[in-house]
């Protein structure tokens, strides 16, 4: 054990060197030497791309797949996504459905057909889950990449990985995947691996077991081989955690396909049961900003509640700004309240309507209606969420209004808009999301004012592909979707929500042909290396325009202020962002999601759609 604890200290300290790096690291690591049955593809580390390593925790599997798709069809650069599914029985191609012994119901799992290969496997808790999107040379100089290599190549990775946690492992002859006790009369299974290569580029990958439930296994034929049992890290006697396994997985995957520079970022190291629980904002409602002399304790201890605080610890945020302290100048919005700004206000309260620009207590909302722009907010004023930096309303919701899309279609009639922009609270309460709400204001609005384009900010509508595709099938011409923040902070911040599932959503609207967009917050304890990292997420699915604000806290039961972004480190987010291939981005103190929207959508090139277009 002292050898693996060598290893896992090692691979450790690489990891926080990784995530103290300014930049991509540009120099190449040594390629190990592997045996002759390891026919690894060749790379060429002046022209390979970086390798982006991203632990992103449980995430389902139908997101996840969204997710790799995305990178798959729309990026250029090499990822690995690393993770956990919750209990999952996938069929392969070729799988034959009389491999499932019971019904995957009954055993609290799902069961999916995928496009990879290979038969029925199981994906669980404590499985580490491995998805390299990568892409390959051609074999032999030609276009199309030799199968047999990669997948010798992934088989490789994980037993050297084996072998630095001190398990020794082999490929058993005619069976895919890894093995332990070759050459015995009991070879056991300890990783599956099924892949699928398409147009020079790589999908799905590996299952490891570390600590997984094996009795999950015993409800399906596993990988269609009857004859062959399966085993784990921890039932081969060797005692370590996730986190450690991980970290020696991306230490042998960055030898092997990080010869273009390297980076990796986490969601927070942590699953139970309230991972997913509402955020807590304490008794009462919090003291507002602009109107609390400042407080004598850091702002991370006045009015935050004892969950979230302890959220921030987990995610390293121990330290932020008093929420009475003087914003700096760039912070501060000019207010003119003119005659457009009072028409805007009359039309919004005669039909009833609700906007994000009141209800978030935006900082832009009198030069947007004074500019004759304003976000209208769908499915009533009161989110199902209760995000650590947003002012919305979370007390129980209502019912919907069922004339809320006429009277939104009305308003942007009687405004004489060109460009509508909605918005809506989360309903996880209801068995759609609010999907059908978002569609029929569109309609109507298409309906009553032919060849106003439209952008839509939807919640993730819990990653449901049909309540997605109600939306996606109503065709406004920018799709909205926020990742609001960095990996590491999104269970701070958004507790209710996934950083991979987001980044789903964003794929599914691109997949659908839509023009996507979405917002990063900045001021919450993010560092710039991981917003240079978010941003190539969002680039790797093929994000059409960001925009990028200065987070500012509404009261002293939101999250603290971590630090004030200066206008030119902004501008300098904006440069890397459209250097990395995003069509616009949007980036300043003041920016939020929907400033600028339609000057966001013209510089992106966004086309707006005829009504026979849209239907």
């Amino acid at each position: 054990m002292e050898g693996i604890s060598r290893v896992v200290r090692t691979c450790a300290r690489a990891r926080h060197t990784l995530r103290a790096m300014s930049q991509l690291d540009p120099s190449p690591s040594p390629v190990l030497d592997h045996t002759a049955l390891d026919r690894t593809v060749d790379h060429d580390p002046a022209g390979t791309p970086p390798l982006h390593v991203r632990w992103l925790g449980r995430v389902r599997y139908q997101d996840a797949h969204a997710f790799q798709q995305g990178l798959h069809a729309n990026g250029a650069e090499n990822h690995l996504l690393l993770l956990e599914h919750p209990h999952v029985y996938t069929l392969g191609v070729r799988a034959d459905p009389a491999n499932v012994l019971v019904d995957p119901a009954t055993v609290g799992a799902e069961m999916l057909r995928t496009d990879r290969g290979g038969d029925v496997t199981y994906h669980g808790p404590g499985q580490l889950i491995g998805y390299p999107v990568l892409g390959l040379p051609g074999k032999g100089g030609g276009d199309q990449p030799d199968t047999v290599a990669y997948v010798r190549s992934v088989e490789q990775l994980i037993i050297d990985s084996l072998a630095d946690l001190g398990l020794a492992a082999a490929r058993l002859p005619d069976y895919p995947g890894v093995w332990v006790g070759v050459g015995t009369d009991d070879p056991r299974k300890i990783c599956a691996i099924g892949v699928r290569l398409s147009k020079g580029r790589t999908l799905h990958g590996f299952g490891l077991n570390v600590h997984t439930d094996m009795s999950m296994f015993d409800h399906i034929v596993p990988c269609g081989i009857p004859d062959k049992a399966v085993t784990s890290i921890e039932a081969e006697g060797i005692d370590v955690t996730m986190e450690q396994v991980v970290d020696v997985v991306t230490a042998r995957a960055v030898e092997r396909w990080g010869h273009g520079g390297h980076d990796r970022h986490d969601v927070v190291w942590r699953h139970r049961p309230d991972d997913l629980a509402p955020f807590s904002r304490g008794e009462g409602p919090g003291d507002v900003a602009g109107r609390v002399k400042p407080a004598p304790a850091p702002a991370h201890l006045d009015g935050t509640s004892v969950r979230l605080r302890g959220r921030l610890a987990e995610a390293g945020v121990s330290q932020g700004l008093a929420i009475g302290d003087r914003k700096p100048e760039w912070m501060r919005a000019k207010a003119s309240f003119g005659p457009d700004y009072m028409r805007i206000k009359q039309t919004m309260r005669e039909l009833s309507l609700v906007t994000v620009c009141e209800e978030a207590g935006c900082p832009n909302i009198s030069e947007c209606w004074s500019d004759g722009t304003a976000t209208f907010m769908l499915c009533g004023e009161r989110c199902t969420r209760a995000c650590g930096f947003c002012l919305v309303d979370t007390r129980h919701p209502e019912a919907l209004d069922p004339a809320e899309p006429e009277h939104v279609a009305e308003a942007v009639e009687r405004m004489g808009l060109k460009y509508a922009v909605l918005t809506m609270v989360a309903r996880d309460d209801l068995a759609d999301g609010g999907a059908g709400q978002v569609a029929d204001t569109i309609h109507a609005i298409r309906r009553r004012t032919p060849g106003v384009a439209v952008e839509a900010l939807i919640s993730d509508m819990k990653g449901d592909p049909e309540s997605l595709k109600v939306v996606f099938d109503a065709r406004p011409e920018v799709l909205n979707h926020n990742i609001e923040t960095v990996p590491r902070l999104q269970r701070a911040a958004r507790p209710s929500a996934s950083y991979a599932r987001s980044l789903a959503v964003l794929a599914r609207a691109k997949a659908a042909g839509l023009s996507t967009k979405s917002s990063i917050i900045v001021g919450m304890g993010e560092t710039r290396e991981e917003l240079v990292g978010t941003l190539a997420d969002l680039r790797g699915i093929g994000v059409d325009i960001v925009t990028i604000g200065q987070y500012l806290r509404p009261t002293t039961h939101h999250l603290p202020v971590a630090r004030w972004w200066t206008p030119d480190e902004l501008t300098e987010l904006k440069q890397i962002g459209e250097a990395m291939g995003i069509g616009h981005v949007e980036a300043s103190p003041l920016t939020r999601s929907s400033y600028h929207a339609r000057q966001a959508a013209d510089a992106a090139d966004v086309e707006v759609l005829s009504p026979a277009t849209t239907g």
